[in-house]
């Protein structure tokens, strides 16, 4: 199966591709790799969630927020490249998260990310991974990821 068709196969899609709210562009490539910029959990132009984790966001709405933000990488990805065929496998991903100083779950928001990916591509989804706490965020979104991948 092609990474679109796991998707669809998942009951996801890939959303547009992001457009930069600053002075940046989504994704470039080098040579074999592809990296994405910090991707916001967009959808539809607007944050799903704003807010930090342990306050006005629960963990559900954090792991939604890392599965949107990773789509949106996904897509920002699937822009430079025209597609996600060329994607031979995730190499890291990065995750960070708006939360209070109790909240310890960062992991556990990350996990949805990085369980798209495995259900995507299989064993060449697994990657390394950071997930880490952070006092706030652009437009007070509750996640922003990256991701760096290997081209075909």
């Amino acid at each position: 199966m092609t990474p679109l068709e796991k998707l669809k196969s998942l009951k996801l899609e890939l959303p547009t591709p992001p457009k930069a709210i600053a002075a940046y562009i989504p994704a470039k490539s080098s040579d074999k790799l592809i990296f994405t910029s910090g991707q916001l959990p967009m959808k539809d132009g607007k944050l799903k969630f704003t807010g930090k984790l342990g306050k006005e966001v629960d963990l559900e709405m954090g792991k939604e927020c890392a599965k949107i933000a990773c789509l949106n990488g996904l897509s920002a990805i699937s822009g430079v490249l025209g597609g996600l065929d060329r994607i031979s496998k995730i190499i890291k991903i990065g995750v960070y998260v708006a939360s209070t100083p109790e909240f310890t779950d960062h992991h556990l928001v990350a996990n949805s990310a990085s369980e798209l990916l495995v259900n995507i591509w299989g064993n060449l989804g697994n990657h390394a991974r950071f997930a880490i706490g952070v006092p706030s965020l652009p437009l007070d979104a509750p996640v922003e990821l990256e991701i760096i991948a290997e081209i075909r």
